[in-house]
């Protein structure tokens, strides 16, 4: 029988009350309000924190604090990853940036959703689905980016978008639910 984790992981309902998530949620806490505490001073005790917390770090990563993260385990960002103050990342599933990522203060990624069924929603379980950011990606100031969401490489998404679709690559996106703008030449 699989765990709540396995389950959480494969995108199928799970209880995110189950020992072993709370548990894991706790440490990634932990870590998260231990690299918040950290000065500009201590770069290198930041980028170990990053390390231990998230599941894989590119090289020269910047994380503006504070910052919060669900589990940090399904975190991973590319080379030159910066996000600016007060960042939000529900990972529950893997979320993936490429490299030369850039994200604007207050940029939400989530990807925990519930039932649209009330009653089913009311057990307290729910499921969840992965984001991933390509290459060369700038996200504005308060940007949410919902589950299950691709964004292309070279797009751009404008401060205050609701990305609730894919993105292609090369585009600039914006409004709620965000919809293509333009096109980058």
């Amino acid at each position: 029988m699989p765990t709540e984790t396995e389950r959480m992981l494969a995108g199928e309902l799970y209880d995110p009350s189950a020992p072993e998530l709370v548990a894991d949620r706790e440490r990634a806490q932990d870590l998260a309000r231990r690299y918040s505490a950290t000065s500009e001073a201590e770069a290198e005790r930041r980028e170990t924190l990053l390390r231990e917390l998230f599941d894989g770090v590119g090289d020269d990563p910047v994380v503006q604090p504070p910052f919060r993260c669900d589990y940090g385990y399904n975190v991973a960002v590319g080379d030159g990853f910066f996000a600016n103050y007060g960042c939000v990342f529900l990972d529950t599933n893997p979320v993936s940036f490429g490299d030369r990522c850039l994200l604007g203060p207050g940029v939400h990624v989530y990807t925990p959703t519930h039932p649209i069924d009330p009653e089913e929603r009311a057990t307290g379980r729910e499921r969840a689905e992965p984001v991933t950011v390509g290459d060369d990606v700038w996200i504005g100031g308060s940007a949410v980016l919902n589950p299950g969401v691709t964004v292309g490489d070279g797009a751009v998404i404008a401060s205050g978008a609701v990305v609730t679709s894919d993105v292609p690559d090369r585009v600039v996106v914006g409004g709620n639910p965000a919809r293509v703008i333009r096109e980058i030449e």
